[in-house]
């Protein structure tokens, strides 16, 4: 943990530093950003990981998260718009792993060493019930509802400012991002199915109700849960088209990138239904 903090404080007093360069104020702005990205975030991986592996996406999620931290530090210095900045402060709020940590605080149990080794609510629920079932249950519920409360509260807060809905569809997109790479755990996480939810919420509540419906009658006939879960996400991105064809933002695309994470950090349970290994949850 206090590698992490360590190279991510490196990288924040490099870009500080390449933003104070004047020949990097004006039209080489983009490639001091791509710079400070690229230098920032090879180091925070190759510290964490002691390897440079470019089939890793954890490594062009670094890149991208100290490129967005570059244009952030930028943007403060010299326009004091602090937009890119909250962005990343939602990111490291979304990359608290509330699953881990609750199990490991009332169950003494690390989440990340059993089970399916995520840090979700099943995997709360499916490990701590062979202690004890009604902890195991209050554990997964508390796990469910602050992994949607972190996204689910800061764009509702943002709302309340009078955020324009661009904002809104970011601050959502960076809480599942950390959610789903979480710095904390270098760059590994949870499924980001509660946490998308949280955002959809909060953006898309006709929507979510009807694939929360999907998801339950799913998971009530194959007590699945990733199953479950896939088959609302695919569901959500369908009615996204139908109930609102024309979003606010012209686009679709923050609604596609979230589920496509969501997919992204299933694939390990994609394989495991086709091959008929997937476990029940319940």
């Amino acid at each position: 943990m206090q590698k992490y903090v360590f190279t991510f404080i490196f990288g924040i007093l490099v870009g500080i530093c390449i933003s104070s360069v004047p020949a990097f104020k004006e039209e080489s702005t983009i490639l001091s950003h791509v710079f400070y990205g690229l230098l920032a975030a090879f180091a925070f991986y190759y510290i964490s990981f002691r390897k440079i592996d470019f089939d890793d996406l954890r490594l062009y999620v670094s890149c991208f998260l100290y490129f967005i931290a570059s244009i952030g530090i930028y943007d403060v210095l010299n326009s004091n718009n602090a937009n890119l900045l909250i962005y990343i402060a939602i990111y490291l709020l979304g990359s608290i792993p509330f699953g881990l940590l609750i199990a490991k605080m009332f169950a003494n149990v690390d989440i990340q060493k059993v089970g399916s080794n995520s840090i979700g609510a099943t995997n709360v629920l499916r490990t701590i019930k062979q202690q004890d079932e009604k902890l195991a249950k209050k554990l997964a519920l508390a796990t469910l509802i602050l992994d949607f409360l972190k996204a689910f509260l800061p764009i509702i807060i943002a709302k309340l400012l009078g955020c324009n809905d661009s904002f809104l569809w970011s601050i959502g997109f960076f809480a599942v991002l950390g959610h789903c790479f979480s710095f904390y755990l270098a760059l590994d996480g949870g499924k980001g199915v509660a946490t998308g939810a949280g955002v959809m919420a909060a953006l898309l509540p006709i929507e979510l109700l009807v694939s929360f419906c999907v998801w339950f009658i799913v998971l009530k006939i194959s007590k699945i849960s990733s199953l479950s879960s896939l088959c609302a996400a695919l569901c959500f991105i369908i009615l996204s088209f139908i109930i609102h064809k024309d979003m606010s933002i012209n686009t679709h695309a923050p609604v596609i990138l979230i589920c496509l994470i969501v997919f992204y950090k299933h694939i390990p349970n994609i394989k495991r239904l086709v091959f008929k290994e997937e476990k029940k949850v319940l």
